[in-house]
């Protein structure tokens, strides 16, 4: 084998749950990965860091069902490492504290495989800290360890030292342990531990649905049966547990509001991060189903190339979205034109973040109405628009005819321009479906019209929605719900995403 030929092996650690917490060199080798060989992550949006077109090889292990032998995983690295394959190996957690991460590093090296260990944040620290459990305090704990809760403790041959483990070290952290509480509970009991001890069950650490339970060592498995905690949760046992009633933070209402909320978030997959990223902050649990994709008109921008070539001749330019500005722009600069040659026109925006991303261009909007819909623009332009001056409107393919008609009727001529054009995502809406019948989502966002049209042609049943919340945007995006027969708990005061994220607080 020639060995300039031969790949690399990347062990990556995943982080604990929050796809936020993977370490930025983690971040670095799934960009440059060819190979994606991943176990059940808690988030699959770790992977979506990957460049486009990696392939992605499923290999989890869960309770009751293996995919693939850890012996047989290992050689895979191996195989695809020698057929030149840049790999990264993606596990939960730290790739060497239960990950079998050591195996692997151990077959790669017998085989002179080159390989990088990438560190990640383990649950075993990461989890209780989101619970407001530090596992070590000067005042309460000196020592912590981590042990395996998969490790049956009635075996006649278990490697863990429960004489000396139960008493010997303050914190004790049982990753993967909670069908097994009875008898670990029973075994640190039985070698000295008091039955009295705190402890805490964490169910989904680090994530929107993170549940904590605090509890005591000898009521733990009680307890847990009693509150319906399944895996994956960690059994934590030491002082430190009574810690979490002063310094719980993450599921802390005060700090963040949406904590425990489930917010399914609709827009189109280029713009759904910026809703995501203001939900999460807040501490919701958000799911992402985009119902509509940007693409370019059907026209293929003949229209809009036209309406360049004679830029000058126009007196006002409209832009009604953020994407009708930044496909413009888009035809402009393909035009060899730049932002001089707007010069000449009055420029109206609608919205605040339209008239932002003009800004992001160097173009300050002389007309940007109080309220963010087509009706307030025809206000703001009466008595500004002259009759014979000539407006053009590069916007969505669908858009209501309100805005040109209302200004044709003020004498203006007015060109309206396909600059994109909103269809359905292709996305799989089965898991969603699935939640909403099982009512497991509280807000239903929509930031548009066509976002609900297409919700609703992607699940088929409008009625899906009616154990939910549904929040508009505005009083257009609510009327098309409720021409479709959902009901709209709320409207947006302000129609901008802050508006909408703001509104799903209020509500909360």
């Amino acid at each position: 084998m020639d060995s300039q030929n031969i790949g690399k092996v990347f062990l990556v650690g995943a982080g604990p749950g929050d796809y936020r917490l993977i370490t930025y060199k983690g971040i670095e080798c799934l960009e440059n990965a060819d190979v994606v060989v991943y176990d059940h992550l808690s988030d699959p949006r770790i992977i979506a860091w990957a460049k486009e077109g990696v392939e992605k090889i499923y290999v989890g292990k869960q309770a009751s069902h293996h995919t693939m032998k850890q012996g047989d995983i290992s050689q895979l690295l191996v195989d695809l490492a020698k057929k030149g394959k840049t790999v990264v190996r993606l596990k939960g957690g730290d790739p060497f504290v239960f990950g079998r991460g050591g195996e692997e590093a151990l077959l790669l090296r017998e085989n002179n495989v080159p390989f990088e260990v990438v560190p990640g944040v383990t649950s075993a620290i990461a989890v209780p800290a989101y619970a407001g459990i530090p596992v070590t305090h000067r005042a309460v704990a000196t020592s912590f360890a981590v042990v395996t809760g998969h490790e049956d403790p009635t075996k006649p041959e278990s490697q863990i030292n429960w004489k000396n483990l139960a008493t010997g070290v303050d914190t004790l952290v049982f990753l993967m342990g909670v069908s097994n509480l009875p008898k670990i509970s029973a075994k640190l009991i039985e070698y000295g531990r008091p039955a009295d001890t705190p402890a805490a069950v964490i169910q989904w650490g680090t994530k929107p649905e993170q549940r904590t339970l605090t509890t005591t060592l000898e009521h733990a498995a009680e307890d847990v049966e009693k509150n319906h905690l399944k895996p994956p949760a960690i059994f934590i046992v030491g002082n430190v547990a009574k810690l979490r009633e002063q310094i719980n933070w993450f599921d802390n209402k005060e700090y963040f509001p949406l904590f425990g909320k489930t917010v399914l978030v609709t827009r189109s997959r280029s713009q759904v991060s910026k809703v995501t990223k203001k939900l999460e902050l807040l501490g919701a649990r958000v799911i992402e189903l985009p119902a509509i994709r940007i693409a370019d008109p059907a026209d293929k921008f003949e229209a809009i190339d036209a309406a360049i070539s004679l830029l000058a001749s126009y007196d006002w330019l409209i832009f009604t979205s953020a994407n009708g500005v930044t496909r413009f722009f888009d035809r402009l600069y393909a035009a060899r034109k730049d932002a001089r040659s707007l010069s000449k026109a009055h420029i109206a925006a609608i919205g605040t973040a339209t008239a932002a991303k003009l800004k992001s261009y160097g173009i300050i909007a002389d007309v940007v109405p109080s309220e963010f819909r087509a009706e307030a623009m025809i206000t703001a332009l009466k008595g500004e628009v002259a009759p014979g001056e000539r407006v053009l409107i590069p916007r969505a393919t669908e858009a209501r005819e309100i805005l040109p008609q209302s200004l044709r009727d003020y004498g203006a001529i007015v060109d309206v321009a396909p600059v994109y054009e909103t269809l359905p995502s292709g996305e799989d809406p089965a898991p969603v479906i699935e939640m909403l019948k099982n009512k497991e989502i509280d807000f239903a966002t929509f930031a548009s019209s066509s976002t609900v049209k297409n919700l609703v042609k992607m699940t088929g049943d409008a009625s899906l929605l009616k154990n939910t919340k549904v929040v508009a945007i505005g009083p257009v995006t609510a009327k098309t719900c409720a021409d479709l027969g959902i009901d709209v708990f709320a409207t947006a005061k302000e129609y901008t995403i802050d508006g909408l994220v703001n509104t799903v607080i209020e509500n909360a």
